[in-house]
């Protein structure tokens, strides 16, 4: 199969240096596009159908000028991008004489009778805008060089990192390849052996944050026509290979890496910032008094409802994940602290108003007073009754500051009494001030510098 194929490309390739040769009158000056290429692309002279007979494979050199990005879809992971797509290859066939006074030929409107090559997207998503003439050129110049340039307008379906959101910066890619031909036919190459996009000096980013991108040739290891396990049928039979058989081959590619960063200004603004002022204002209440119920009731599910609301009226627009991500962390700890600022003020509330033992006078707001057990001297100071034991063979008692001398006293001080509910319920509050803003400031360290550390990781790579 492979001598006839070169005998017939060698033909082709001395017919056509004949044929230029033989009708090299017919590019005199003055003669316009349409003439030339009307003259160029005759049914005996030229056939589309034939790659350009070069001596070796035909090389497509590709270049992409990036020209506008916009709006990014949170939800879906998409981004729209619209670029200028060139290319560029040698068609000896169409070379056309020096007596012309055309540097090139335009040739959009012969655009369906010249060789194209087939060049498609992969792993891109969808197209937005039609291919309509206006979104083309098609340039040939005196040496046979073809020039094509296409517009288009993708929207790229992304990777993100959902998990650590919106810490994450998507990753966008996308292909070239042929559909048809494979590589000792078509081979294609980026243009001056370029590793980066161009970007076009209007380039107009709307929302969307471009931090990186990369040009290379695409990983034949992950290949889409290359061998794998195909997986059985719903039967348990083993699938069938008839696809990948009619599909592999060694094919020309070239891929295209865009990496993005999220605004993430805008969601300190609208989540992180609010959550916390939420938060923060959850723990007013500890510095109320333990009997205040209207105005603890208020603050604590006041401030239940409306970070409800705005975490419910966000995580709307994200995609569902199985896994567990960066808000769900954010909305589940900010929804602890609120809720156990509501169950202390339950807890002090329940503490302060139970009711006291028998033998302590009920004085709210002061500390409690142990009655019959205690005598008070002139400075108004209780003294607590004690007993001696060298007053002879009964036993005496006396109060602490009088009586005995001290170092022949056996002091028992009766065991004392429980505290006050009311000196509890304060207590509770004293140490909720503490606890809960250290605990919540301990969070929000850990929240920020573990999540960034993905991003920084995530950079340099």
């Amino acid at each position: 199969m492979g001598q006839p194929w070169m005998l017939v490309r060698a033909a082709a390739i001395l017919l056509v240096t004949r044929q230029t040769l033989a009708l090299s009158d017919i590019f005199e000056d003055g003669k316009s596009d349409k003439e030339i290429l009307d003259n160029l692309l005759r049914a005996t002279r030229y056939d589309k159908r034939l790659l350009p007979p070069v001596q070796e494979t035909v090389k497509v050199d590709v270049s992409v000028l990036l020209l506008s990005l916009a709006s990014p879809d949170e939800s879906s992971l998409k981004y729209e991008v619209e670029f200028l797509l060139q290319q560029q290859w040698f068609d000896p066939r169409l070379k056309y004489s020096n007596q012309s006074r055309y540097d090139f030929l335009n040739a959009i409107h012969h655009h369906n009778d010249i060789w194209l090559p087939d060049t498609y997207f992969i792993m891109h998503g969808d197209f937005k805008d039609p291919l309509i003439p206006m979104h083309f050129s098609l340039r040939i110049y005196r040496n046979g060089t073809v020039f094509y340039s296409m517009r288009r307008h993708l929207i790229l379906s992304c990777q993100g990192h959902l998990n650590i959101f919106p810490f994450d910066d998507p990753e966008c890619s996308f292909s070239l390849e042929s559909i048809s031909y494979e590589m000792k036919s078509i081979k294609y190459v980026w243009k001056n052996d370029e590793d980066v996009l161009k970007k076009s000096s209007s380039l107009a980013t709307l929302n969307a944050y471009l931090i990186k991108n990369q040009t290379s040739e695409c990983n034949h290891k992950n290949n889409w026509r290359e061998d794998g396990n195909v997986p059985a049928d719903e039967d348990g039979h083993p699938g069938c290979d008839l696809c990948q058989k009619q599909f592999k081959g060694n094919y020309s590619c070239l891929g295209v890496r865009l990496i993005f960063t999220r605004d993430r200004a805008f969601y300190f603004t609208t989540v992180f910032i609010p959550g916390i002022i939420l938060v923060t204002s959850s723990f007013i209440t500890f510095w109320l008094e333990w009997n205040a119920v209207p105005a603890r009731v208020m603050i604590g599910v006041t401030t239940m409802l409306n970070f409800f609301t705005t975490s419910n009226g966000f995580r709307s627009t994200l995609p569902v994940v199985s896994n567990l991500t960066a808000m769900n962390v954010w909305d589940g700890v900010c929804m602890c602290f609120i809720y156990a600022s509501l169950l202390e003020f339950v807890c002090v509330n329940y503490v302060g108003r139970k009711r006291p033992l028998h033998n302590v006078v009920y004085r709210p707001g002061e500390n409690p007073v142990i009655q019959g057990d205690k005598k008070r001297d002139s400075t108004g100071v209780a003294n607590e009754i004690v007993s001696c034991t060298n007053c002879g063979p009964n036993p005496c008692t006396h109060t602490a500051n009088n009586g005995c001398a001290a170092e022949s006293c056996l002091l028992q001080v009766r065991k004392k009494e429980p505290p006050h509910p009311i000196r509890v319920a304060k207590t509770i509050d004293v140490i909720a001030r503490i606890t809960f803003p250290t605990a919540f400031a301990v969070f929000l360290i850990f929240f920020f510098y573990h999540y960034s550390s993905y991003t920084h990781s995530d950079s340099q790579k």
